[in-house]
């Protein structure tokens, strides 16, 4: 518990303020941590970050991170082009390994860069939309994690998903969604945040359930491989990936709803 406290405010101190500051710094920072992301999902498959479909993975996930505005414009006017060309090549490297790396590693390997890729895309360009949208974002899933295990060790009596995550409860995670709710009423009642309270509040549900959905799936991918944690990056917590797997689904869907301006 020292261990997880500790990792955790220094965590804290190192990323609020780069998230705080945004721009290059956020972007370095986004790079970083989905790069590592990757390395994490690989290994949970055995496939070498430094092996050809690992490398072929790795330019593609910088292909997707690359921002939508002006940072790279000679390479975003090609961006798609490149990633699905990459993704391409990756299948062929079947072929050519003589199936050591299968059509399922292959695949494997297109939805990680996908799922890591499109989750932390969206962490930077929903910070460039605003440091009160990506507030709200982290404050959800927080909230969320935070309600749910004080309401789960009060009144926890129902198994949530026994055989992806035994720990979960139903009571718990009605009671994460609920505490959520407090996000968007300060936001709208301060005038942090514009717009009509009364749609951010089943927003907010949406997005703190798919939060919660997120860490689910995170739960069946380690089930799946039979790990514990995805790495060991942030000692007392596990991997990047155990830390951020809210985040992959609350940002994505957080952009498609009509929730920033």
């Amino acid at each position: 518990m020292k261990t997880r406290t500790i990792t955790a405010v220094i965590a804290l101190l190192l990323f609020l303020p780069v998230v705080i500051i945004g721009s290059w710094p956020l972007l370095i920072l986004v790079y970083l941590m989905a790069i590592t992301g990757l390395y994490e999902i690989l290994k949970m498959n055995r496939i070498h970050i430094f092996s050809l479909p690992g490398v072929l993975s790795l330019i593609a996930l910088c292909m997707v991170l690359i921002p939508q505005e002006s940072y790279s414009p000679a390479i975003g006017d090609f961006q798609l082009e490149i990633i699905v060309a990459l993704a391409l090549i990756m299948l062929s490297t079947t072929v050519v390994s003589k199936n050591r790396f299968t059509f399922v590693d292959m695949g494997f390997c297109v939805l990680a860069v996908a799922y890591i890729g499109i989750g932390f895309m969206y962490f930077f360009e929903t910070r460039e939309s605003g440091l009160i949208y990506i507030l709200y974002a982290l404050l959800i899933v927080w909230l969320t994690d935070t309600g749910a295990y004080l309401f789960g060790k009060a009144f926890g009596r129902r198994k949530l998903w026994p055989q992806i995550s035994p720990n979960k409860t139903i009571e718990g995670s009605l009671g994460g969604t609920l505490v959520s709710v407090i996000i968007p009423s300060v936001f709208v009642l301060t005038g942090l945040m514009e717009g009509s309270l009364w749609l951010l509040i089943p927003f907010t549900i949406v997005l703190s359930i798919f939060g919660q959905m997120g860490d689910l799936v995170e739960s069946a991918l380690k089930r799946h491989f039979d790990v514990k944690d995805s790495g060991t990056f942030l000692p007392g917590h596990g991997g990047i990936l155990d830390r951020f797997d809210s985040f992959i689904f609350v940002l994505p869907l957080m952009n498609i709803l009509p929730i920033i301006s």
